[in-house]
């Protein structure tokens, strides 16, 4: 392994608090004294136990470290962001997972959830880069460039995304689409770091180098 700094991309938390305090441990003692940085793909929130938890977390690491901890969105959080617009697009973040964020806050309505905290997911990125890889949520639109993709595939985008190996200049690690085998998917150009938390799975941390794509292993607690 090569001395540089790591950089810890975690995949889709949705709402599994436990898992991740546990992860940020293991990343902890992994990482020891060696310089690191940590990616969060998005989607933590909906489907799982403790959404309003997790926020807690990874929006406290962020505002504390804003250059060492880096916190993209999701599809999920724009979800969250549109119920806020019209009834129809309320009843839409309901169906996918939405009532037990609003039950993790005690909430009645997405307006009754904490404005600071909806201040900061408006705030997220969707994209981010390093020497080697490109971080996103889904992924990225084939023959685009990904300075230049669009916001709503880097939120949402499976297929063509999914279907083939294409070069984006830069290794793409990525979730959104959920592997039940709670394996980490790799690819030659991508990795895929959404392990099915929340269905049984497993978390995942891919450990990443600025002398490659690939990652170079993985860190994962298991859903008991």
């Amino acid at each position: 392994m090569d001395s540089g700094p790591l950089t810890y991309a975690i995949g889709d938390v949705h709402g599994c608090a436990a898992l991740l305090d546990t992860l940020l441990e293991r990343i902890a003692e992994h990482a020891g004294d060696r310089p690191h940085r940590l990616v969060f793909l998005g989607d933590y929130i909906d489907r799982g136990p403790d959404s309003a938890a997790v926020l807690r977390t990874v929006s406290r690491l962020n505002w504390a470290e804003p250059e060492r901890v880096v916190c993209l969105m999701g599809n999920h959080e724009r979800m969250l962001l549109d119920a806020l617009q019209t009834e129809s697009a309320a009843a839409h973040w309901m169906f996918n997972g939405g009532e037990a964020t609003l039950d993790s806050f005690g909430a009645r309505d997405p307006a009754g959830l904490p404005r600071d905290t909806l201040d900061w997911i408006e705030a997220l990125p969707t994209l981010h880069g390093d020497g080697a890889h490109w971080y996103v949520h889904a992924g990225l639109r084939p023959g685009t460039d990904a300075l230049g993709s669009d916001a709503h595939d880097r939120l949402w985008i499976r297929e063509p995304f999914l279907e083939g190996d294409h070069d984006f200049g830069r290794y793409v690690v990525h979730g959104h689409t959920p592997q039940r085998s709670g394996r980490p998917e790799v690819r030659r150009f991508r990795t895929n770091l959404d392990t099915a938390a929340v269905y049984g799975g497993a978390l995942t941390a891919g450990i990443f180098s600025d002398a490659q794509g690939p990652a170079l292993e993985f860190l994962q607690v298991r859903a008991s």
